[in-house]
């Protein structure tokens, strides 16, 4: 019997954990026993000052290549998540009779769960289990729907979490129920797309962008928020760029333009030599950036779980340097630099790897085959073998 498995998505638009289970979604479609679909519950997100369509978005674009149906109620999402009074009777009605088709349904993050809590109160709520599956380190940061979360779990809507880090499932135990099952599937990736480049492809990418073949690049791969804590990244690379004339500083995340205010204004505050910063805003090259990358910088100040980044980076050969958020120490271990959040300590460490650049590239793709993505999509499927399988044993 085939499993079908419906995500709801808070809506389409740039982050680490929508890449994350759209790459899941995408391969427990590939298999025999399970068929997923989406919904979305916006069509459009307005969000670090840029609009992001779901047609444009590559999220959206993989799931469709991969004959992952998706759809979509007439919403934008903004900085805060729907609440339950803001669906409208239609809104249900669709998501009533998608959740219906489904054995399991599959929560992207707890923001969703306000559509879930509005069914119930309309008393529209078809009873299939719910998985949400949860992507932060810092709980209270995800405003009103850790309380939609908690009121889930509480009243029997969400049946398990989901955790990608340790780090998160701890986060999150004090606000959910005892006697919930909950599951750790630390994150991996697509080792064959995250790959070392050739010669002729690296330069082509570095001609592109205005970058000198040898000179060295450290990149962050972030959208602007205070999370990710851009300025912390631009006063490490003020500092490292006195010592090393030859580096450039490449930006690339939803808002990391020179066309958004706030990022312009943090980048004159750094004073970076502007010819060596390029701030390149969303893209969907990342395997490319990646490839001509030999640092990838995590300048985050909380939130993080698991962050891809690190691991992408790592497989293309580049060196992680993080501060010590979520699983990220344990997840670089052997093969990148934990720092604290000192924009000296963090200039001092990229000067270090760049010291010893052969030796870090070495360690770095010598860990891929503990970053594949393989181990992770079976390690879903378990999971949602399982939870369909008590649920059929309750009924």
């Amino acid at each position: 019997m085939t499993l079908r498995v419906l995500s709801l998505y808070e809506g389409f638009f740039a982050g680490g954990a929508r890449i994350l289970h759209t790459d899941v979604l995408a391969g427990l479609h590939d298999g025999i026993d399970q068929a997923h679909t989406v919904l979305s519950l916006s069509s459009r997100a307005h969000r670090e000052g840029t609009v992001q369509h779901l047609r444009d978005d590559a999220r959206h674009a993989r799931l469709v290549a991969a004959g992952v149906e998706v759809s979509a109620l007439e919403r934008t999402a903004g900085g805060d998540p729907g609440h339950p009074s803001s669906f409208t009777e239609l809104d249900l009605h669709r998501a009533a009779e998608a959740i219906s088709r489904a054995d399991v349904v599959l929560s992207l993050k707890e923001q969703p769960l306000g559509l879930l809590l509005a069914l119930r109160d309309h008393g529209l709520l078809p009873p299939v289990p719910v998985v949400t599956c949860l992507h932060r380190s810092d709980p209270k940061h995800s405003g009103p729907a850790l309380v939609w979360l908690t009121e889930a779990a509480q009243q029997g809507i969400v049946t398990a979490a989901l955790s990608c880090a340790d780090a998160t499932d701890h986060a999150y135990a004090g606000h959910l129920p005892l006697g919930l099952d909950r599951f750790v599937v630390p994150n991996g990736i697509d080792t064959d797309r995250f790959a070392p480049g050739e010669a002729d492809e690296l330069a082509a990418t570095r001609r592109a962008l205005g970058i000198p073949v040898h000179a060295p690049v450290v990149l962050l791969a972030a959208r602007f928020d205070a999370m990710k804590d851009p300025g912390l990244f631009l006063s490490a690379a003020a500092r490292h760029a006195a010592t090393r004339s030859d580096a450039h500083y490449v930006l690339c995340g939803a808002g990391m333009t020179r066309e958004n205010p706030a990022f312009a204004s943090m980048l004159a505050a750094a004073d970076v030599p502007e010819d060596r910063v390029h701030a390149l805003g969303l893209r969907n090259d990342m395997p490319s950036l990646y490839r001509i990358a030999d640092l990838v910088a995590l300048t985050s100040a909380y939130g993080e779980a698991s962050p891809l980044c690190l691991l992408e980076g790592a497989a293309s050969g580049a060196t992680p340097v993080t501060t010590d958020v979520g699983d990220a120490a344990r997840r670089v271990a052997g093969f990148g630099i934990v720092t604290s959040r000192s924009a000296d300590q963090i200039a001092a460490a990229w000067s270090s790897v760049l010291a010893a650049r052969p030796f870090w590239r070495e360690a770095a793709l010598a860990a891929r085959p503990t970053l594949s993505r393989a181990r992770m999509i079976e390690q879903y499927r378990a999971v949602l073998l399982s939870v369909a399988g008590r649920a059929d044993v309750a009924a």
